[in-house]
């Protein structure tokens, strides 16, 4: 006689992997995981739930604190200064997208990836472009900038 099955807690287009007690810290885990987030997993290696690699997603990557190390670093007249060194979780989960759901997450990847244009560069040619300077209509509204002249 044995416990009854635990249903599985990922739906069947899904896989996940996750890493317990990582040594980076949870901040800059975030940061890595947020430029993983909705990106296409060509490199991914989780085939062992016979998913399509060219179609997989990475659809979650969430990080949690783990453990802080708390160490002690030597200073100057006999003092110390506490050294943490966190540790954190990782979860990624990978899924199976549809042609639709494809075309409209390489739309969302496209508009993350654009850079900001500065006024005056046309971005077809490449080149700067005349852009008309607004005069001020009065004097007050010369001054309205905080009253500091141009040098």
């Amino acid at each position: 006689m044995s416990k009854p099955k635990t249903p599985r807690a990922l739906e069947d287009h899904q896989a996940q992997a996750i890493v317990s007690n990582l040594r980076v810290s949870p901040r800059k885990l975030n940061l890595v995981a947020g430029l993983i987030r909705n990106l296409p997993a060509s490199q991914a290696v989780a085939n062992n739930h016979q998913l399509d690699v060219d179609r997989l997603v990475v659809s979650r990557a969430e990080v949690g604190r783990s453990i802080v190390m708390r160490r002690f670093h030597a200073r100057g007249r006999g003092r110390a200064a506490r050294v943490e060194k966190w540790f954190s979780h990782l979860k990624i989960v990978v899924a199976e997208r549809d042609q639709e759901d494809e075309f409209e997450a390489t739309q969302g990847v496209a508009e993350r990836t654009q850079v900001a244009v500065p006024p005056g560069v046309d971005v077809a040619a490449r080149a700067p472009v005349d852009v008309p300077v607004d005069t001020p209509a009065s004097p007050a509204q010369e001054n309205a900038g905080g009253g500091q002249e141009a040098v």
